[in-house]
């Protein structure tokens, strides 16, 4: 197949799969954006589309709600000219790992994006949820198991329609506080549902009383880390969340070390979540500005 070269671009579409994961896995980078499955989930929002600078693969997104941005150079070729090239077309490279900034970034501006920073955590600490830090995560647990009857389901197409419906809910709630849901993550979730063995997804779900009430979706990002894309639990249940995560883990991610739950994209609620878990570390990602 031929690629386009600077300054051709071509969208990204799922036929692009193989090249796209074959030069991540020569040269695997940390940010969860650094992985097919998020590119094109997420592509009819961020509008990804691919070229070649010197060897290197260079995807460009171009969401409506910021600046036009690169994605790290996926390659090991000429990277500081490569990056210099991507600055003739876009006014940044952005979701760069540390390392990566601190290599190439030098000669440019570049500073820390803390909204987009990545929450990785041990899996056993989401499995077994030990120590005292955990005890609220575990009441919360007990508190619904004791009140509810419940079951864990690997999530199939057959479970697709259910889990429509309680992401109808979801977003009607949500909506009043933050129109983002409504406009985008529906779409990002459909794709999901549309091309989940294509991209090569994982998922889960807790039924109650015969509905799913949760479900969550991911995949395996590296040898040592998973990667969860997706997360909703229906809001009237307490402690549903903490469950659907933990047997997610449980049953999806035991045999990883560690589980990359993504950015809190700035979000006071999302952030307050996820740094409750005790992250192992932060994949802290930089801005990179021509």
């Amino acid at each position: 197949m031929n690629q386009p070269r600077f300054p051709e671009f071509k969208p990204i579409e799922l036929k692009d799969k193989t090249v796209v994961e074959s030069l991540i896995s020569r040269h695997p980078s940390e940010a969860c954006e650094v992985n097919f499955g998020n590119i094109f989930l997420w592509r009819n929002f961020e509008r990804p589309k691919f070229t070649f600078i010197h060897g290197n693969l260079c995807i460009l997104c171009a969401p409506p709600s910021e600046p036009a941005y690169f994605l790290q150079p996926i390659g090991g070729n000429r990277i500081e000219e490569t990056i210099e090239t991507c600055f003739s077309f876009a006014p940044r490279i952005s979701r760069v790992p540390e390392e990566f900034a601190l290599k190439f970034g030098r000669r440019f501006r570049y500073e820390p994006d803390r909204d987009n920073f990545d929450y990785v955590y041990r899996a056993e600490d989401l499995i077994y949820l030990r120590g005292k830090k955990y005890d609220g995560k575990r009441n919360r647990i007990r508190k619904f198991e004791k009140t509810h009857g419940f079951r864990y389901l690997k999530l199939s197409p057959e479970h697709v329609e259910s889990c429509r419906r309680l992401l109808g809910e979801w977003i009607r709630a949500k909506a009043a506080t933050d129109g983002f849901i409504t406009g985008v993550w529906k779409q990002v979730i459909e794709e999901a549902f549309q091309h989940f063995a294509d991209v090569g997804l994982v998922g889960g779900a807790i039924e109650v009383e015969g509905d799913i009430a949760a479900f969550s979706i991911g995949a395996g990002f590296s040898p040592d880390t998973a990667l969860i894309h997706i997360e909703i639990a229906h809001l009237a249940y307490d402690g549903l969340s903490q469950l659907m995560n933990r047997e997610f883990s449980k049953n999806s991610w035991s045999d990883f070390r560690f589980i990359n739950r993504e950015q809190d994209n700035g979000n006071p609620g999302l952030r307050r979540a996820k740094t409750s878990y005790h992250p192992s570390h932060m994949v802290k990602k930089y801005n990179i500005w021509g």
